[in-house]
């Protein structure tokens, strides 16, 4: 369940905060290779089934940038903000993808606030990230994101 924040002051003041872990997604190939047609990028170790399964990971993997994208939808399973004129993506501090994602593996992500800055444009909110693959050690990715929150 998302945590619920009534305005940006209530944002500020949950600094520190775990904001919880988002139901488990499963990585299907139709994802990847619709992500590949987006962005052009249809480098065999995503796209090419036969190829990849003979290839360093036993078979497809999901773009890197494509596991950080999946941010946005656990964003929206991890909290919620009213009371602003809009909740927008400001951009990555830094993003690192540990381990690979096999296609029809499983990630989850789980957040917390890490700090927030005041601008004229609004409110910056740092969030720290780690997106996990079912049953490996290592997590898929980690990064720090900024949402700039209109007042």
């Amino acid at each position: 369940m998302a945590k619920s924040f009534t305005g940006v002051d209530e944002v500020v003041a949950a600094v520190g905060a775990t904001l919880g872990e988002s139901d488990w997604l499963e990585i299907t190939q139709e994802q990847v290779n619709q992500f590949a047609d987006a962005t052009g990028d249809h480098q065999w170790i995503h796209v090419d089934v036969e190829r990849a399964a003979a290839g360093p990971y036993g078979g497809t993997i999901a773009h890197g940038y494509l596991t950080l994208s999946l941010i946005a939808r656990f964003g929206d399973e991890l909290f919620s903000v009213s009371g602003v004129t809009a909740k927008l993506n400001y951009g990555v501090n830094k993003v690192r993808f540990p381990t690979p994602v096999p296609v029809g593996s499983r990630v989850r992500a789980g957040a917390s606030i890490a700090n927030t800055a005041e601008t004229p444009a609004g409110v910056q909110v740092s969030l720290n990230w780690v997106i996990e693959l079912e049953g490996s050690t290592k997590p898929a990715c980690v990064a720090e994101t900024v949402v700039l929150l209109v007042r």
